[in-house]
């Protein structure tokens, strides 16, 4: 017994010693600016969970998928339920309200500022962006598309947010055809313009764009944030891409959430504990519609399917790039997306006539509908906004050549959106500073590095996550979590290890734990700017 405790002992001696030296290397490659990573973060825009082909989805997405093969995937991993206030917390580490975008932030119809510091509307100046930290350390910054982090002076602008180019939109959503209006397209500084340009596609051209920049740069490494508004409303695709789907999706919304559940539990993605969250009550069985109601709304998921292929050939356009100019195996790249599937403008069959699918010169909420949304966030609970794990779940795959031992392995360790600044960080050798912005204080960071993931395939989890937004808002605690929905005034406690699909409230048979999780919930709140929410008048 003695001689194999002792052999035990070395064995894992030995395992320590060479996880040390591989992060040893680590570290002084980044010490060297030739061998520092190009970071490439990809940000979709409204996609659910399981869209795409590596966490369970049909719509074919090989590319991304490859990165999965090719790197890890999480599946506990969360954003912030909405477009703005995700954004702010990936590029500063911080949660939404410290950065000043608790809620929304300015549109062309809105500033959102609601005169606290939490609710600003718009990235304050007590914190630093990604581009910002790694322009400090000789990385060339670049961005294409979605900004949506302040509109209204270009102080808020991404080149004032240490992106050296920039090609997209500042606001929300827009027309994939016809950017135009205050939806339009900004480049670098220049004023927002109309493009009338045939055969433009915003997910073709802001992959150009930032293959164009890569190409421009020079040797030092570079930081491409690539900011789709695919698959976000309104529903726009090209022809051909809508032709791979057409008549597919007349199996229907139940049938496609059992196919997604199956392939889900073969691959190991998910607990079949979970089980199913059940089917939205505001939408039929799927036999319930009449023909005409199935045909049409079988179109609308089609186009949204072919919304998300889109993204993928684009991603596999610039992943070719990278692997023809050698750059693909120094060059770590993220993708995930900002909130859980979106079912606005709530309704059953999609929102808007049909007449405006496709139509370049709407950028409205013209969508899939709540059935759909539904499917695209198998197996979870509620949708974009909302604090549930419809609301906030993320596909994330992080995909790094150099790093092959956990190649294709599905990771389960919690991480959030808050997490990405503190592992670039790592990964890249960059400081991150204490003042900044003529010496403004700088919120210390609130994610972890997720780098002992990516190298050991696990690590241990922060111990308190905490959520709000639009009414809405959650605390996690290992594997449990307390959901508020201030509208209604409930609050519901789940248990994520045997029920992350949040089927069953035991808060009443756990009061004292709920009430625990509530405290802190609320400490958190006093302390980060959540309250006060608006200043009365």
């Amino acid at each position: 017994m003695k001689r194999k405790s002792c052999m035990s002992t070395i064995k894992f001696v030995w395992l320590l010693l060479f996880v040390m030296m591989i992060q040893n290397t680590f570290c002084q490659n980044i010490k060297d600016n030739t061998k520092k990573p190009n970071i490439i973060l990809i940000m979709v825009d409204d996609m659910g969970w399981s869209d795409i082909g590596a966490y369970g989805g049909e719509i074919p997405t090989p590319n991304i998928d490859a990165l999965a093969t090719n790197g890890i995937k999480f599946n506990q991993f969360y954003n912030n339920a909405r477009c703005c206030p995700t954004r702010a917390s990936l590029l500063t580490g911080l949660y939404a309200h410290q950065a000043g975008i608790g809620m929304m932030t300015e549109t062309s119809n809105s500033e959102f500022n609601w005169g606290t510091p939490g609710y600003q509307g718009y990235l304050n100046k007590n914190n630093v962006t990604i581009a910002e930290v790694l322009k400090q350390q000789g990385y060339q910054t670049f961005m294409a598309g979605k900004w949506h982090l302040g509109m209204y002076g270009k102080e808020k602008w991404p080149l004032q947010r240490g992106f050296d180019r920039y090609y997209g939109t500042l606001e929300g959503a827009s027309s994939y055809f016809k950017p135009q209006g205050q939806r339009g397209i900004t480049i670098d500084n220049n004023e927002v313009i109309t493009i009338n340009q045939p055969n433009y596609y915003t997910t073709d051209v802001y992959t150009e764009k930032a293959i164009d920049y890569i190409k421009e740069s020079s040797k030092n490494p570079f930081f491409l944030y690539l900011a789709y508004n695919a698959p976000h409303w309104p529903l726009q695709a090209k022809e051909k891409d809508i032709e791979k789907f057409k008549n597919y999706y007349l199996k229907g919304w139940d049938e496609i959430r059992k196919e997604r559940l199956k392939k889900q539990l073969d691959m190991g993605l998910i607990d079949a504990s979970w089980g199913l969250s059940a089917r939205d009550n505001r939408v039929r069985i799927w036999e319930k519609l009449t023909q005409e109601e199935k045909e049409k709304v079988a179109y609308r998921m089609a186009v949204y399917a072919a919304q998300v292929y889109s993204v993928d050939e684009n991603i596999g356009k610039l992943t070719s790039y990278l692997k023809s100019a050698g750059k693909l195996q120094n060059t770590i790249i993220f993708f995930l997306s900002d909130n859980g599937a979106c079912a606005e403008a709530y309704d059953e069959l999609g929102s808007r006539e049909d007449r405006f699918i496709n139509d370049p010169n709407y950028s409205g909420a013209v969508s899939y509908g709540i059935g759909w949304a539904n499917a695209s966030n198998t197996p979870f609970y509620e949708y974009k906004v909302k604090s549930y794990e419809g609301g906030i779940s993320t596909p994330l795959i992080v995909s790094y050549p150099k790093f092959t031992k956990n190649n294709g392995k599905i990771v389960k360790t919690v991480g959030t959106i808050r997490d990405i600044m503190p592992t670039i960080i790592e990964l890249t050798g960059a400081k991150y500073p204490e003042t900044f912005h003529n010496g403004e204080v700088i919120y210390k960071l609130e994610g972890q590095s997720l780098v002992p993931t990516i190298i050991k395939g696990k690590q241990t989890n922060q111990d308190y996550l905490f959520w709000e937004h639009s009414d809405f808002g959650a605390v996690r605690h290992g594997d449990w979590k307390l959901v508020y929905d201030n509208i209604k005034k409930t609050k519901a406690l789940f248990n994520l290890a045997t029920d992350r699909t949040e089927t069953t409230n035991l808060i009443e048979s756990n009061a004292e734990l709920a009430k625990k999780l509530d405290e802190k919930w609320q400490q958190w709140a006093n302390t980060h700017f959540v309250y006060p929410k608006k200043i009365k008048k």
